[in-house]
């Protein structure tokens, strides 16, 4: 693969080059990631769409779920990508990378782009390029990017940093079943979704549904938002039920944050998260790059791991040449 990609083929909606562009972001080679730098500085600026999150629980239906939508939206000519993040092997580093398969009449559609990524070691199932994967498909010009996550857990708060909205997609469900999905979840999800409200299932749903908006309304009430939200709706992605008006609840709620002057406040937050995410990562490499420090934060770690040393008294120690080195430099500077 050629570390340089076209930023202009990529803004002609080249599919051929945004897939290109999404393999050089996820590479962690040094050059490639130079690359992937430039290109992102020649594309900053162009293109906005609406990120939407979606979560759920393990056979809940999420990839049917978005094809169902998907096409729906393709059918109107608007252009739609999906992102899906894949469970990766600890010990391998392998995924399944089957959303393409499950999503077979969406990827076939001429206004859709479908990209299953390995979520490799990244916390919450979010692949740590995700986002920048997400500015490659607006500029290429996708009008909604959809975000598909690996599971439901505390660590999805992640992909609710990098998105506009977050769905959380359930299944009919009771008792034990209800308690099963996290609080914090919860209390990030903007639409929740109880799928399969068809057939036997139907009224199971509906009581689901309700079981969760009566939860919802204990929580704390979100100032920024119309009243209603959180809200809770039934839909079946086999029938089709329910999806005109979960998108009619998805757009409301994006046209008030945009009146409101929410939307443009939690992009500016995202973008300020991710850029100290970015500078930790950095300065994460730059330790590991030094030989010196290297070895010291290792034998660091071998003095935690085996009892020895407490760990922040350990990293202290560790990092202690690297302050010696700043005070130096700035005792030096004019």
């Amino acid at each position: 693969m050629s570390a340089e990609i076209s930023a202009a083929a990529i803004a002609a909606g080249d599919r051929r080059a945004l897939a290109r562009a999404i393999t050089l972001v996820e590479s962690r080679r040094p050059d490639h990631r130079a690359a992937a730098e430039r290109l992102l500085d020649a594309l900053a600026g162009t293109g906005e769409a609406m990120r939407i999150g979606l979560s759920g629980t393990p056979g809940v239906g999420k990839s049917t779920f978005v094809e169902a939508l998907g096409l729906r939206l393709t059918a109107r000519g608007e252009r739609v990508a999906v992102l899906a993040v894949d469970p990766s092997s600890a010990r391998s580093g392998g995924s399944i990378l089957g959303d393409k398969t499950r999503m077979e009449r969406l990827s076939r559609d001429p206004n859709a782009f479908i990209r299953p990524s390995p979520a490799a070691a990244q916390l919450g199932g979010v692949a740590r390029r995700t986002r920048e994967a997400v500015r490659l498909c607006e500029a290429a010009g996708y009008g909604t990017v959809i975000v598909e996550t690996v599971g439901v857990g505390q660590s999805e708060t992640l992909v609710a940093r990098m998105t506009d909205l977050f769905v959380l997609l359930l299944a009919p469900a009771g008792g034990d079943e209800l308690q099963g999905v996290k609080r914090g979840i919860m209390e990030i999800a903007d639409l929740v979704l109880v799928n399969k409200a068809d057939g036997d299932l139907a009224a199971q749903a509906a009581r689901t549904a309700a079981d969760y908006a009566g939860a919802l309304r204990l929580m704390r009430p979100r100032p920024d938002d119309p009243e209603g939200y959180p809200m809770v709706r039934t839909v079946s992605a086999a029938t089709g039920a329910g999806l005109e008006a979960a998108w009619a609840a998805v757009e409301a709620l994006a046209g008030a944050r945009r009146a409101s002057g929410a939307w443009d406040r939690t992009r500016a937050a995202q973008r300020a998260h991710w850029f100290d995410e970015e500078l930790q990562a950095g300065l994460a490499e730059l330790l590991a790059a030094d030989p010196a420090l290297a070895r010291g934060l290792e034998a660091a770690r071998r003095d935690v791991a085996a009892g020895r040393a407490a760990p922040a008294a350990a990293a202290r120690a560790a990092l202690a040449p690297l302050r010696r080195g700043a005070l130096d430099a700035s005792r030096d500077s004019p």
